[in-house]
């Protein structure tokens, strides 16, 4: 442990990194900066660089990686339709290797010996932290606390920070682990640890109930450009301006509320829920443009990389070579996937109600079930028995063999 003189820690304030700094310096005797990284928490931000600070840093970072985090993980997720077992929209796996490239940039600057996660041994953020420093700086020294230090539980957690006088941003009323940025708040423990249970009213913190949301639908124009968000009912905006308008929007509506269980990387099964408004709107917005827009076979085929990429992004593999060859796929396919989204908001649902875009594949002319010049319906004759030949052929084999 002496070997380790400067670690640098990813904080954000809450219990587990807010204990691990006098943690360090009683184990390891090290120096601690903190790193804060904004990825959209907001208000969060400044309290947690004093308190770092306050609780023993030499020295607390502050890293707006907004704009990063969402024009170079989350909308490149999105243009690829990426939904880990189908649903789950990726906010936090998406986070963590912005952040992690945050956290090794300034390890570096700052010649420090190791970095420092909060993430627990059951969980999935330890992977996805520690994968992006084994990819962008190898030689640095992993401290993962939660595998090394005696507290067992978010209570014996909670009762180490009363001891050492540490205000943390949970009680054991609310024990709730929550992360939240620009493309999601997740939460997770207390009650949720039981499926059967549905969440409380307490639960929920940015999203209004759906019973409670207007009863008049709302809708807005989502543009695109080469399958990435561009701009609201024709006005270009910037990625963090058009994400948090969208949040707002969906929010209202109660549009965004995913209640999950999910298969964990190190192999359990784990519940939680999440409120994505924002997300939510732009990937029924994009499913839609990509119909309308990618020939058939690109897009059935990036249905299925579109599985295998959600799930590397979930499994903390953001910069290993498959992960940026898949995205290399994408950034091709998706190249005529521009043009406008026409989506409507209704209590706890979006519904894509208008799609256009200037490489449209679709052909009136072709699809009209009234007369056409265009398409000779007896040419689906001999197609149909060409296509069927192989079942003809095992269906006579059966009859002669029965």
């Amino acid at each position: 442990m002496n070997s380790v003189k400067k670690v640098v820690l990813a904080y954000s304030g809450g219990l587990d990194t807010s204990i691990i700094i006098p943690w360090l310096k009683e184990n390891y005797g090290c120096e601690v900066i903190a790193f804060i990284s904004d990825v959209g928490q907001g208000k969060e931000v400044e309290p947690a660089r004093k308190k770092a600070l306050k609780t023993g840093a030499i020295k607390a970072y502050v890293a707006d990686q907004r704009k990063e985090f969402l024009e170079d993980y989350c909308f490149l997720a999105l243009r690829a339709q990426a939904k880990y077992e189908g649903i789950y929209l990726l906010g936090t796996s998406l986070a963590r290797p912005a952040i992690a490239k945050g956290l090794v940039d300034v390890a570096l600057k700052e010649g420090a010996d190791a970095i420092c996660h909060g993430a627990t041994g059951k969980g999935n953020d330890q992977v996805r932290f520690e994968l992006t420093v084994m990819a962008l700086a190898p030689h640095l020294k992993i401290i993962a606390p939660w595998r090394e230090w005696d507290i067992k539980s978010r209570d014996e957690a909670i009762d180490y920070a009363e001891r050492h006088g540490i205000e943390i941003p949970v009680t054991k009323k609310r024990p709730y682990s929550m992360d939240g940025n620009l493309w999601h708040l997740s939460h997770e423990g207390g009650e949720l640890e039981d499926p059967w249970n549905a969440p409380t009213k307490h639960v929920y913190l940015t999203t209004k109930d759906p019973a409670s949301a207007p009863k008049k639908p709302f809708s807005l124009i989502v543009n695109f450009k080469k399958g990435i968000p561009v701009g609201l009912n024709g006005k270009k905006m910037g990625a963090i301006a058009l994400v948090e308008k969208l949040n707002q929007l969906g929010a209202n509506y109660g549009v965004g509320r995913i209640d999950i269980v999910e298969n964990r990387l190190v192999g359990m099964k784990s519940r939680g829920v999440y409120e994505a408004p924002g997300a939510t709107i732009l990937y029924e917005a994009h499913r839609a443009l990509q119909t309308l827009t990618v020939e058939r076979d690109a897009l059935h085929y990036s249905q299925l990389l579109s599985v295998k990429y959600s799930e590397m992004i979930y499994n903390g593999q953001w910069f290993a070579p498959l992960r940026e060859s898949i995205e290399a796929f994408f950034a091709e396919a998706q190249k005529n996937v521009t043009g406008d989204v026409r989506v409507e908001l209704n209590p706890g649902r979006v519904t894509a109600t208008g799609i256009r875009s200037p490489y449209s594949l679709y052909q009136e002319d072709l699809a009209t079930f009234g007369e056409d010049e265009v398409y000779n319906q007896k040419d689906a004759e001999g197609f149909i028995r060409l296509f069927g030949l192989p079942l003809k052929v095992v269906g006579s084999v059966k009859r002669k063999t029965k």
